[in-house]
């Protein structure tokens, strides 16, 4: 089955600074009419109805929620979707958090994860896995894509939380530019991923904080969200 991912960037759309103007978030502070107008633009540009689009209330938790298209509203408390229905696009929103986007198309099962520190230390990852797994999907037939997010050289934090970082998802301690603890989660994940199985990884190398065409909360403070979608083609 075609699986097919789209990650947006913060140009197009009809929201106005410091929210310009693509942003897909309703709850950063926007107006509503202008985050509505660019959902509708979202949907129109990938082929599909709104109601087919499948979003979430991101709390940085790991629950992994399955979805089958027939929701009226946004998965409440979790930070993962799964889906096996064709055309059901599973959406992530992000502003520095890694949006990770995994697919078994062989099984026909796909999962849009919210992956930032709090939920990727507590298994956001290995729960949507296991979501996707309860459907059919099989870890040495995923293909992940960790998605843009704010890079180790620009994510400094305390050396305490770097090290518990660190305990929980191996590989994301790093120093950032100027030599201070540091975080490199899609480097953790990858290792996380990899080590549950999952065969084909891919990341895309942007970062967020350095990127002036994606939003970054790090950078901006109060700001927009992009979007990481994935689903499965229809036939």
């Amino acid at each position: 089955m075609r699986v097919r991912r789209v990650v947006t960037t913060r140009a197009g759309g009809a929201s106005r600074p410091p929210y310009d103007s693509f942003n897909l978030g309703d709850h950063v502070g926007d107006e509503e009419g202008n985050v509505f107008a660019n959902r509708e633009r979202l949907a129109s540009e990938l082929g599909l109805a709104q109601e087919r689009l499948a979003w979430m209330e991101q709390v940085h938790g790991r629950t992994a929620t399955v979805v089958d298209g027939t929701e009226t509203r946004a998965a409440e408390a979790t930070d993962a979707l799964v889906t096996d229905k064709p055309g059901v696009a599973l959406v992530v929103l992000v502003a520095d958090c890694v949006p990770l986007l995994l697919a078994d198309p062989e099984a026909g099962v796909v999962a849009a994860v919210h992956a930032g520190r709090v939920g990727a230390r507590i298994g956001v990852v290995p729960a949507a896995v296991a979501a996707m797994r309860s459907l059919g999907a099989e870890p040495a037939r995923i293909e992940a894509l960790l998605g843009p997010a704010i890079c180790g050289a620009c994510y400094e934090v305390p050396a305490d939380m770097a090290a518990d970082v660190e305990k929980h998802v191996p590989g994301s301690a790093c120093k950032t530019r100027q030599g201070t603890p540091g975080l490199d989660l899609r480097a953790g994940l990858w290792q996380q991923l990899a080590g549950l199985g999952v065969g084909r990884i891919g990341v895309d190398p942007r970062c967020t904080a350095e990127d002036k065409t994606l939003f970054s909360y790090r950078r901006d403070g109060t700001t927009g969200r992009i979007a990481g979608i994935t689903w499965l083609e229809a036939a």
